[in-house]
């Protein structure tokens, strides 16, 4: 991932971009997990749907970081 993010740094656009989306999916991964706390503290006994619901919103927040990433590469 790295050597993706060395070779966007020519192209100040594909950079930005890559930058921007990774910061996205860092936020929607923060968001989704404070929510799932918090839901947990409200009703522990839906533990495990809530966790299963919270992964599940994670990889979907994490995919924008690998399209953002892979989009203009080529």
């Amino acid at each position: 991932m790295l050597n993706i993010l060395a070779e966007l740094s020519g192209d100040l656009g594909a950079g930005l971009t890559a930058g921007l989306g990774c910061f996205a999916a860092a936020l929607g991964v923060g968001l989704v997990g404070t929510k799932a706390v918090e839901a947990v503290g409200r009703n522990p006994g839906a533990a495990t749907a809530i966790l299963v619901q919270s992964i599940i919103g994670m990889a979907l927040a994490e995919a924008v970081a690998f399209y953002s990433l892979f989009l203009y590469q080529g």
